[in-house]
């Protein structure tokens, strides 16, 4: 579903230099599983999320998404796969300020044509969020706000959800909570998800563990 091949970023210094990220990174994601990819600060994460979500683009190698190369797309055709096969669930929660929770929750799935109510019904019972369908963002805890931004990430049941420390704002005992909703709601909606995190324990809760050093990417811990 998801493949990376020879993959390599390197950013520019201000005296014009190279700093390499990314080198040569391999990786295929199969439909339905899941994969966490940790690794130090500044190792290079983030930055290959960005890649495969079509926010950046690599110096070199492809990327390919249901056996689609991402990387000659259009800035316009990277916005229709972001918003029709891709979600994205970040740290900070992007939700519409001006929006309820009900309006942000549908928001990506009416622009990809594919609200479904009934499966909104059950995102909404499974992640708690009843009583709180007409509040705004600013009145939901933190880990409210993650369960809209989850809710409306799966709404129209993407192939492939990216998440970048989805628990980062979150107390422990948060975090285990949205983590345990979001990987089996994930499985549920019959996507894929590959997240960027920090935490082993958050990591423990996907089907693979992989880590970046040096920009490589590794199926095992590297010290």
């Amino acid at each position: 579903m998801l493949k990376l091949s020879d993959v390599s970023k390197a950013y520019r210094q201000p005296d014009g230099q190279p700093t390499p990220i990314l080198s040569g990174v391999n990786f295929t994601l199969a439909a339905g599983q899941s994969a966490a990819l940790l690794g130090a600060s500044g190792s290079g994460k983030s930055t290959l999320l960005h890649l495969i979500a079509g926010l950046d683009r690599p110096d070199a190698g492809t990327i390919s998404i249901q056996n689609q190369s991402i990387t000659a797309l259009s800035e316009s055709q990277l916005a229709h796969l972001r918003r029709a096969t891709i979600s994205l669930v970040f740290q900070q929660f992007y939700l519409i300020s001006t929006l309820t929770v009900a309006d942000n929750i549908r928001f990506q799935a009416q622009l990809a044509k594919r609200y479904n109510p009934q499966w909104k019904a059950e995102l909404i019972e499974r992640l708690g969020l009843t009583s709180q369908l007409q509040k705004y963002p600013h009145q939901l805890s933190g880990g409210q706000q993650q369960r809209v931004a989850i809710a409306r990430a799966l709404l129209h049941k993407p192939a492939l959800v990216l998440a970048d420390e989805p628990t980062g704002n979150l107390d422990e005992h948060s975090s285990e909570q949205v983590m345990a909703l979001l990987s089996e709601l994930v499985k549920q909606a019959g996507s894929s998800l590959l997240m960027v995190t920090h935490s082993k324990v958050m990591a423990s809760y996907l089907d693979q563990q992989y880590w970046l050093k040096s920009g490589v990417l590794h199926p095992e811990e590297v010290l």
